[in-house]
C-alpha cells in the first residue's frame, strides 16, 4: 500500500523538476501559442482575480504603466500599477523559487538572480515554465561593470516565469505568471520596470556591502535605494516612466537552453 503514495510523490517531483525536458514535447504536440491565444485562454480567470484588486486600488485595468519589485530575502514580488494619479500597490506574490543569494549576478552559470533595475523586453507564450517575461539583463550598467572587472560573459536569459523551480530566474507559479503575462500582453507596448533587490531597504535595514564585494556595488545599492524609495505607501512616484517596446519571443526560440 505504501508503494502508491511513494509513486504519486515521485510523479509530482518528476513533473516539476523534469519540466524543461517534457514540456517542449508537450508544446510540440499541443501546438505553438500566440499572445492572443494566451490572453483568450487565461483572460477571463485572470480578470476574475485581478479586477477586484485594481478596483480596491482605484485603478483601471489594464493600467497605463506597470512595475514589478522583486525582493530576494522576503521572497516577494510586488505588482505596482499607475494611472495619471501615480503608482499604487496592486498585489504581492510569493516567489516560489529563486536560486543564489544576496548579491548581483556576475557571470554565466553562477545561478544568481541579478540585482538592478530592468525592463521586460519580451513575452514568451511558449515557455518551458508555462509562460515567461524576459528581462533585459545584462543592462547598460551590468555591461559597463563587467568591462571594468574584465568579465567577458555576464550571462543572460533571465526570466520571471511559472512553475516552482528556477536556476537564476524568478519562479512565481503558474497562476501568478498568467496574471502578469496577461497584464503585460494587454498593456503592450509599454515599458514595464522590474526592480530586483537583495531585500526591502524601505523597511529600514541597509544593504550589506561585504569586504569581497565588487567595487561598484555601492553605486548599484544607491540606485536601488532611490528606486525603492520612490514607490511609497501613498502610491506616488517621483520619476516619469517613458514608454518603450515589448517584443514577443518567436516560439521557435523556446528551448530548454536559452529562451525559457
Amino acid at each position: 500500500m505504501l508503494a502508491l503514495p511513494v509513486a504519486a510523490v515521485a510523479g509530482v517531483v518528476a513533473l516539476a523538476y523534469a519540466r524543461p525536458l517534457w514540456y517542449p514535447l508537450y508544446t510540440a504536440v499541443r501546438g505553438r501559442r500566440t499572445l492572443s491565444d494566451v490572453i483568450s485562454a487565461y483572460g477571463p480567470s485572470v480578470d476574475a482575480r485581478l479586477l477586484p484588486r485594481f478596483e480596491a486600488a482605484g485603478l483601471s485595468n489594464p493600467p497605463l504603466r506597470l512595475a514589478l519589485i522583486a525582493l530576494k530575502k522576503e521572497r516577494l514580488l510586488e505588482l505596482w500599477a499607475a494611472d495619471d494619479a501615480g503608482w499604487k500597490l496592486v498585489h504581492t506574490y510569493p516567489i516560489l523559487a529563486a536560486s543564489g543569494h544576496a548579491g548581483p549576478k556576475l557571470r554565466e552559470g553562477d545561478r544568481q538572480v541579478p540585482e538592478g533595475v530592468y525592463c521586460v523586453e519580451a513575452l514568451n507564450p511558449n515557455s518551458s515554465y508555462h509562460l515567461s517575461l524576459k528581462l533585459d539583463y545584462p543592462n547598460e550598467l551590468d555591461r559597463r561593470m563587467a568591462r571594468a572587472d574584465g568579465r567577458t560573459n555576464p550571462g543572460g536569459d533571465i526570466f520571471i516565469h511559472g512553475g516552482a523551480r528556477s536556476i537564476g530566474c524568478i519562479a512565481v507559479g503558474d497562476e501568478a505568471i498568467e496574471e502578469l503575462f496577461v497584464l503585460a500582453g494587454r498593456s503592450w507596448p509599454c515599458e514595464i520596470k522590474v526592480i530586483i533587490a537583495p531585500h526591502d531597504v524601505r523597511a529600514g535595514q541597509p544593504f550589506a556591502e561585504p569586504p569581497d564585494a565588487p567595487a561598484w556595488l555601492p553605486e548599484l545599492h544607491d540606485t536601488l535605494r532611490a528606486e525603492l524609495a520612490a514607490f511609497r505607501p501613498d502610491g506616488s512616484h517621483a520619476a516619469d516612466t517613458r514608454p518603450g517596446q515589448v517584443g514577443l519571443i518567436d516560439s521557435g526560440l523556446d528551448k530548454t537552453q536559452g529562451m525559457l
